[in-house]
């Protein structure tokens, strides 16, 4: 007997996979330089490598407790009360993820109810709208436009109601490469101040900040930082996006609930990792210098394409940069692309897949987290476009 097929009633209704698998693999599927998805081209230290391998011989192979080894997060307490003045415990306080994107699937997952309001602000990385939806929340969305992309805060206050449960921020900003000021930080306060509002600061980037222009973690205020979980990453200040290791700060109260859905949708990140990581931040000058290493390839990128017909947009952190492409052609973002990839060999993601009905504000995103050489030759296809 035949059995009858199986009917899917999808759970995410409307979202498409992911454009970083699609252009990627477009990419390779025509041998396209790819600075498309976010990750270097280049290796991770020697001597960070060698630590894990250290790791796993001396047999510390096996579940690190929950929250993450207690060195580290004693390591990565000290370090934001260096960097940004506020203290957390790292008992209660500092959780070792698998990755940023696992953190926020987490973070909302764990204080978000059915049919509660988020906040997110687009172009939009693309991992904020699922999880709201798997959630059974609802996403509002604050439209942030070129050529600045500037929060309308005039805007944020017009969506807030008392379902509000959630903003999510992230600065430095993928997939715009802009920062949150001080003042969009009093701005933020004044909403939330009185509001059971909980924020979510994606702070992946908090290393890569570019002609000093400071960045402005959650941590930094302390009126915000008590309602905030901040999620940072290893692997975007490390080199290391494969092995999928990041960290959340919060007050008690909320990680207390984090670690709730935590313990039973991963329980722990990778062991051996963990203790290389913790030898690694006694040499802060390894986050430190990073602003420097990222500026010099933005810089060489945009020199590499100062005689194409793009518009260069202004990129004050993280490794993208955005292009304007009006002046070339009146196609719509993914099929140029597409083109470009096909065409040229270069390939970039389209900032309308940022948006969730895909505004096309003829814009293409470029990683330049790559060597010289490979930013040099994208360069060279892409001034002949």
């Amino acid at each position: 007997m035949q059995n009858a097929p199986l009917t899917i009633s999808s759970k995410l209704p409307g979202i498409e996979q992911s454009i970083f698998s699609v252009m990627t693999a477009l990419a390779n599927r025509h041998g396209a330089i790819n600075l498309a998805q976010g990750f270097p081209d280049f290796n991770c230290s020697a001597q960070l490598i060698a630590q894990v391998n250290e790791h796993m011989i001396e047999g510390r192979n096996q579940y690190a407790p929950m929250p993450g080894i207690m060195p580290l997060r004693e390591k990565i307490s000290a370090k934001i009360e260096s960097l940004y003045g506020a203290q957390y415990d790292p008992e209660h306080e500092i959780t070792i993820t698998p990755g940023a994107t696992h953190a926020i699937y987490t973070i909302i997952s764990a204080v978000v109810r059915e049919k509660e309001e988020v906040i997110i602000f687009e172009p939009a990385y693309d991992c904020y709208l699922p999880a709201i939806l798997m959630n059974r929340a609802v996403a509002k969305y604050v439209t942030l436009e070129a050529p600045d992309y500037k929060i309308n805060w005039e805007q944020v206050k017009k969506l807030i109601t008392v379902k509000t449960r959630m903003i999510i921020i992230n600065s430095p900003h993928n997939p715009t490469g802009m920062m949150l000021s001080a003042e969009d930080i009093v701005e933020l306060t004044k909403i939330v101040t009185n509001r059971e509002i909980i924020i979510l600061s994606d702070e992946v980037y908090e290393h890569i900040t570019f002609d000093g222009k400071r960045h402005e973690s959650i941590c930094r205020y302390p009126e915000l930082a008590s309602r905030s979980f901040a999620v940072s990453s290893f692997g975007k200040t490390y080199h290391t996006t494969g092995w999928k290791m990041g960290y959340v700060a919060a007050p008690r109260v909320l990680m207390d609930e984090f670690r709730k859905v935590y313990s039973y949708n991963m329980f722990s990140a990778m062991t051996p990792v963990q203790w290389a990581y913790n030898d690694v931040l006694d040499h802060p000058d390894q986050y430190l210098e990073l602003s420097a290493f990222y500026q010099q390839k933005r810089d060489l990128f945009r020199d590499a394409i100062s005689a194409s017909r793009f518009k260069i947009l202004p990129c004050e952190g993280a490794y993208f940069q955005l292009l304007d492409y009006s002046g070339i052609s009146d196609e719509n973002d993914r099929k140029l692309a597409e083109d470009i990839i096909t065409q040229h060999g270069v390939a970039s993601i389209p900032v309308s897949a940022f948006y969730h009905d895909k505004i096309d504000q003829k814009v293409l995103r470029f990683c330049f987290a790559k060597t010289g050489d490979v930013l040099k030759r994208a360069g060279d296809k892409l001034c002949r476009i």
